[in-house]
């Protein structure tokens, strides 16, 4: 059973920093590209960050410069640092993981969120 659960959400002054975390089960953690997503009060869901099994990242223009992904594949374990937080960084953070099982099927799972605050 594959299993995605999200930490490290909650109030944040505006210009705080927080980190995100994923932990993973069920899923070979090296091999999947893990992204965090989030998504706003009334706004679609939208692609912040990505790290691919090669360890190559991506970012959103919106938080490029004040964020980094990463992964700790000991711990199966996603991280999002975001620095310099802003209002408009308030939402419900998900992770996602995507690829293609031992068996060539593709695969895409998502976490449950955690919800972000920032107090300005």
């Amino acid at each position: 059973q594959v299993q995605l659960v999200e930490s490290g959400g909650g109030l944040v002054q505006a210009g705080g920093s927080l980190r995100l975390s994923c932990i993973a089960s069920g899923i070979t953690f090296t091999a999947a590209t893990m992204d965090w997503h989030r998504q706003a009060p009334g706004m679609p869901r939208e692609l912040v960050a990505t790290i691919g099994s090669d360890g190559i990242t991506g970012y959103a223009n919106s938080v490029k410069d004040r964020s980094t992904i990463s992964r700790d594949t000991a711990k199966n374990t996603l991280y999002l640092q975001m620095n310099n937080l802003k209002p408009e960084d308030a939402g419900v953070y998900f992770c996602r993981a995507r690829g293609r099982s031992i068996y060539g099927r593709d695969y895409e799972y998502w976490g449950q969120g955690t919800s972000v605050t920032i107090a300005s």
